[in-house]
């Protein structure tokens, strides 16, 4: 966030508090105050405070990316402040590009390969995201089976009560849609 006039970045700040911690205000302290016990601290979890210093110090692929090609560009920034102070010549240009050439190609391979580790991680995430939905849609078959079978179930027991009665069961098999002798 910036500074809308002048353009410089605007100081923000973080509340590093727990969820779960209840805020009480001065007011509330002066008019309650007898009522109040105070409640012990806990100190924070370990498990959660590593985590939390984890999360916090692994850098985006965006971020390591970036970071590797300003390194790059500041390795031949450097190169050819070197190159300008030891004087221009054929011999100079030629070591300029001995040292561009393998920086160029190993900033080119570190994007060719973090390109390849996000396209197998989105391929994956994918494919788990498939097989939720084959598992899904596997599940309401086997609904929709057995609501059949139920249904199936039904029309036989209805149409036995129809022929006992000795009334026609036309009407049901031609509703249910069952061929001829289904029943």
């Amino acid at each position: 966030m910036t500074d809308f006039y002048s353009g410089t970045p605007a100081p923000t700040r973080t509340l590093d508090t727990d969820p779960t911690q209840t805020l009480v205000t001065s007011d509330f302290v002066d008019e309650r105050g007898a009522e109040l016990q105070p409640e012990p601290e806990q100190p924070p979890a370990p498990e959660r405070a590593a985590s939390a210093a984890a999360v916090r110090r692994v850098p985006s692929p965006a971020q390591r990316t970036a970071l590797v090609v300003l390194v790059a560009i500041g390795a031949l920034a450097l190169v050819f402040i070197v190159m300008l102070v030891a004087g221009v010549s054929s011999e100079s240009i030629n070591a300029l590009a001995v040292f561009a050439t393998p920086i160029a190609s190993m900033v080119a391979a570190y994007y060719g390969i973090t390109l390849s580790i996000q396209q197998v991680g989105n391929e994956r995430a994918e494919k788990e995201k498939a097989l939720a939905r084959a598992d899904a849609a596997d599940a309401a078959s086997r609904e929709t089976e057995v609501w059949a079978s139920q249904m199936e179930s039904g029309l036989r027991v209805a149409v036995a009560q129809l022929t006992a009665a000795r009334m026609g069961t036309d009407a049901v098999t031609k509703a249910a849609g069952t061929p001829d002798g289904f029943f």
